[in-house]
């Protein structure tokens, strides 16, 4: 048999295929494996352009601060917010010029260190047009405009939606990513934090505005969404979704995977807050997981696996941890289809 590269096994994945070993999702490439990344997540670089690894502002100017505990991952600085009042917002939003813009040096400088023959490129945008409202506006006073003015968060959205469908089109342009994500955490750990119909008025129409230019082209696109927010799961079928990361187990797994089969593909699936993703996880108590997780969700294929290890780089327990799930990854889940 031809052999493959990670990226044509990854992509079997997304196609719905049951791949040849189990792919492997990541964000950036791991230096504990000996095999190139499957997929790598792109952005075009101006979005990012006040960026800093403390924090720095986000493409819209929200501040953000970093901290040690999240591996330097940025959140907006609490209680530090833009928009006090959602029927402001036009003297305070202004979407990036994108008009003097090189998009040809820009997308070969950002996609220099990639090899598009072993990884898969998936073009990324923003955190979401929810989540961006909570980092304009904070959680109690966001959510309180989206019930009390609709239509002034509708306008938001469609201004930051028509911004960004031009990002897209420009990235499937110049990059060529062979996958487009979007992206919005409308759940929390138990709950979604707005109603199906709320998300079907002021945030549905947008993502499928954003999403539309990749359907168009014939790019798959995937969804990242935290939390339990399988609720909204019918509504993504509107959206072309093929696959959604990062699956968290606090959703019906099981029954999601038994009632869509590999019509929605599970990146994740890994129980990040439980004893896997303490500090403290012992080597054997990582690997244990990371076999449970696959022999669980890996069976028919539609599931990709994305272990994490968070924590302050500092801490040799975070490196160790992350090698421990990449040791088993490797052992296990790319030999699971050969038994």
């Amino acid at each position: 048999m031809k052999q493959i590269t990670e990226k044509e096994n990854f992509m079997m994945f997304i196609h719905g295929e049951q791949p040849l070993w189990v792919p492997r999702y990541g964000m950036a490439a791991d230096k504990y494996s000996k095999y190139p990344p499957a997929v790598l997540p792109v952005t075009a670089s101006f979005l990012n352009a006040r960026r800093t690894p403390e924090g720095g502002f986000d493409t819209w100017g929200v501040p953000h601060i970093a901290t040690a505990e999240t591996g330097g991952a940025a959140l907006p600085v609490p209680n530090n917010f833009l928009i006090t009042d959602i029927t402001k917002w036009r003297d305070i939003v202004r979407a990036p010029d994108m008009s003097r813009i090189d998009w040809a040096s820009m997308a070969k400088k950002d996609l220099a260190d990639i090899d598009r023959e072993n990884t898969a490129v998936v073009g990324t945008l923003h955190v979401g047009y929810f989540q961006q409202l909570m980092a304009f506006m904070g959680f109690s006073e966001g959510l309180c405009a989206m019930f009390e003015e609709p239509d002034e968060v509708k306008a938001l959205f469609q201004y930051m939606a028509d911004f960004f469908v031009e990002v897209t089109k420009k990235m499937i342009e110049y990059y060529k990513p062979d996958l487009i994500e979007l992206t919005d955490d409308t759940a929390a750990a138990k709950n979604p934090f707005i109603s199906i119909d709320m998300y079907r008025e002021l945030i549905k129409p947008y993502h499928y505005q954003q999403t539309k230019p990749a359907v168009d082209a014939g790019i798959p696109v995937i969804y990242h969404n935290c939390g339990r927010c399988e609720d909204f799961i019918p509504d993504w079928f509107d959206l072309s979704i093929v696959a959604w990361n990062p699956a968290q187990i606090m959703n019906d797994l099981d029954g999601i995977k038994k009632r869509y089969g590999n019509k929605l593909g599970l990146i994740g699936c890994w129980d990040s807050s439980g004893p896997a993703g303490w500090d403290s996880a012992s080597e054997e108590l990582i690997k244990g997981e990371v076999r449970k997780t696959i022999d669980r969700f890996a069976p028919g294929g539609g599931f990709c696996f994305w272990g994490s290890a968070y924590g302050p780089a500092t801490d040799p327990r975070t490196d160790n941890r992350k090698r421990w799930l990449t040791e088993e990854y490797e052992a296990y889940g790319r030999t699971f289809y050969n038994k």
